[in-house]
């Protein structure tokens, strides 16, 4: 099969800051995205929920993708059921589990092999973890969300950089939540050391992490000139698989409330991919629902919490992680 030409797709636009906005216009559905013919992405947790349905818009429309899952079972049926829908979908299935160091320099190294040089157009850090009930430490000894959620992704941002094109449009997308507002970086207690709380402790900050990340690495590339792009989003609340780690009062009206409450796991992943695609997405910005709380909605510029532009707090958060994955991340170099 002969491949479509290499197309490039629109920069996103120039951000003086994080906190600057930009406005839809219109309700924006996925029917909008730019063709993304000759593109090439990396998506993780593609295998369910959000990830999968951003997948499988991004293959609709052209793009090739790399579709890590923690068992090539889950790779595989999440191949499938993208090529149900796309039977020509440009699909490589891989390994990954984010909590595990080794396997996302595993990873990166299967991409430099199969993929050599500058050959990625695009990186989704969708896949996570929430509210896990009791704290679990991960072969590398950290705590397992903070490890899924953080460390992994930053690890796999720092090892695939150099197989980002260093050109306008490529761009790296990073999953956030709304549960971000209620996070709080406690260094002194990073890992749940001294107390554990699945869901307003370790997540909430796991996610405000990834923000503060985000943002962070935009304004390293904007001080590097570097014409890759750092987004985030959130999906509000998306009824997804994520949830089923919930507890007590939370886990006996999920069920019930989320469907009334939230919206779909397709509806979701519309902020990642307007981040991901859209011409008009900021570098630098934040996406998410545009409903009451960004509970559901449209596309639309998020709120974001004080503590994600805290340019101090960022650079620890970074420090930290670098010293942490034992990896150095400098998007001059």
């Amino acid at each position: 099969m002969t491949r479509p030409s290499a197309t490039t797709a629109p920069a996103p636009k120039s951000s003086p800051s994080p906190s600057a906005s930009a406005s839809t216009g219109r309700s924006w559905t996925a029917d909008q995205m730019p063709p993304q013919h000759g593109r090439r992405v990396v998506i993780t947790g593609a295998n369910s929920g959000i990830g999968f349905e951003a997948a499988l818009e991004l293959a609709r429309h052209g793009a090739a993708i790399i579709l890590p899952a923690r068992s090539e079972a889950k790779a595989a049926d999440a191949i499938r059921r993208i090529r149900a829908a796309v039977p020509a979908a440009d699909l490589t299935p891989a390994l990954l589990d984010l909590a595990s160091l080794d396997s996302v320099r595993a990873f990166a190294a299967m991409v430099e092999e199969r993929f050599p040089g500058p050959s990625l157009d695009l990186l989704i850090n969708n896949a996570g973890v929430m509210a896990l009930p009791r704290r679990e430490i991960t072969e590398d000894g950290y705590e397992r969300q903070f490890a899924t959620n953080v460390l992994g992704p930053f690890a796999l941002t720092a090892l695939l950089f150099p197989r980002l094109k260093p050109i306008a449009g490529t761009r790296i997308v990073t999953l956030s939540s709304i549960a971000a507002h209620g996070g709080k970086i406690a260094f002194d207690n990073l890992q749940g050391e001294r107390a554990y709380s699945p869901l307003n402790g370790a997540y909430t900050q796991s996610k405000l992490a990834d923000l503060i990340f985000a943002l962070e690495l935009q304004r390293r590339l904007g001080a590097a000139g570097s014409p890759i792009a750092s987004l985030a989003a959130h999906p509000g609340i998306a009824v997804t698989n994520l949830q089923a780690n919930l507890k007590g009062i939370y886990k006996l009206l999920g069920p019930l409330l989320m469907p009334l409450i939230g919206h779909s796991a397709r509806q979701g992943a519309l902020p990642e991919l307007f981040a991901a695609t859209a011409p008009e997405a900021l570098a630098g910005g934040y996406y998410g629902p545009n409903g009451i709380r960004e509970i559901k909605g449209d596309p639309a510029p998020a709120k974001l919490p004080p503590a994600s532009t805290d340019c101090a707090l960022a650079s620890r958060l970074w420090t930290t992680a670098e010293q942490l994955t034992g990896i150095r991340f400098d998007v001059g170099g």
